[in-house]
């Protein structure tokens, strides 16, 4: 054999380990296990974990909205089921506003004024930093929002052309937009499976992730409606899912009835700072970078090793807190970080 074609092929297998160096890194699979359990009252009907731009922590369960201080203590209950108070009396610690019917989600904006997407009554609750509910708007289904800059909120939804709807600080629906995905030939069932949950940047982008599409999915939009990037996990690992899935889809389009489906997607959390996307497969964590390509994938499991199925991620700086319905709210730290990655 010559230099040259020594040389070559030398070459090559370089380039080929150098590559598959760069894949292993890129998608490092490994197990998380929390460090310790927070909140040890909320674990029955954890909704969402949310932190506003002060040190408070905010966690909607069936409770209520409870609101924490930076040592975990409870400061407000608000509109828990069971009370009974009147709209213009403020809560007091433990306290309570009056009560939500039943909560999907909420978000708390720059000023710490809350809003919360009480589905079952058809409104978005707005109350103040204090506990105070101040007004009310009515939206139809409503299944996430997230709170945009100059007081404006977006709120997804079960119904409707498109996936996002835009309301000013009066409630006023001012702009909509986001194409529903081509799932199912049904028009109900197909809207149904384009349900999704919202999250919001530092820069005022818009991610929304669809729960139930086969292949786990998350789009980006900013403040205007318009998308900038589409982020979806289908690699090999994820094929045998999206088939079974697609398989179930077809078996309820034949049976004409009201649609039902386990979650695909069941959680997405998005570094503020820097547009990292986070997302949960049940008790799988995806994490990709701020340009859509996944990074790490970790299995959850909780201080005592029993698997952890998230439903809710609040990314931090140093840490993430993970909840799961009914095992409660887990503390993890970021392996990002303590990897260096």
């Amino acid at each position: 054999m010559n230099m040259a074609k020594l040389l070559s092929k030398s070459c090559v297998l370089v380039c080929l380990l150098a590559v598959s160096t760069l894949i292993a890194s890129a998608q490092y699979e490994g197990e998380l296990t929390a460090k310790r359990r927070l909140f040890p009252e909320v674990g029955v009907g954890l909704r969402a974990i949310k932190r506003g731009d002060s040190e408070k922590t905010y966690v909607l369960s069936s409770q209520g909205l409870l609101v924490f201080d930076a040592k975990d203590h409870k400061l407000l209950t608000i509109g828990s089921p069971t009370a009974n108070v009147p709209t213009s009396k403020t809560t007091g610690p433990g306290g309570s506003a009056p009560g939500i019917t039943f909560a999907e989600d909420f978000d708390v904006d720059a000023v710490g004024q809350i809003y919360v997407a009480d589905r079952a009554a058809n409104l978005i609750v707005e109350y103040s930093a204090d506990g105070n509910r101040l007004k009310s708007f009515q939206v139809n289904a409503p299944l996430s929002v997230a709170a945009l800059q100059d007081g404006e909120l977006a709120v997804a939804t079960l119904h409707g052309p498109h996936l996002i709807l835009v309301f000013d600080k009066n409630g006023r629906d001012i702009r909509d937009f986001g194409e529903p995905e081509d799932i199912s030939s049904r028009e109900d069932l197909n809207r149904y499976l384009n349900s999704g949950y919202l999250a919001t940047d530092a820069r005022g982008d818009i991610y929304y992730a669809f729960i139930y599409t086969p292949e786990p999915t998350v789009r980006q939009y900013d403040r205007n409606g318009y998308a900038s990037q589409t982020i979806q996990f289908t690699e090999i690992e994820a094929f045998a899912a999206a088939q079974a899935a697609r398989k179930e889809i077809e078996r309820q389009e034949r049976k004409g009835k009201q649609p039902a489906f386990k979650p695909i997607l069941t959680a997405i959390g998005v570094v503020r700072a820097s547009g990292e996307v986070w997302i949960a497969l049940h008790n799988r964590l995806l994490r990709f970078d701020k340009d859509g390509y996944r990074k790490a994938t970790y299995q959850l499991y909780t201080p005592d090793g029993t698997r952890l199925d998230a439903n809710c991620i609040l990314v931090e700086k140093d840490r993430i807190l993970i909840g799961s319905d009914p095992l409660g709210i887990f503390e993890f730290e970021r392996p990002d970080i303590k990897l260096g990655q």
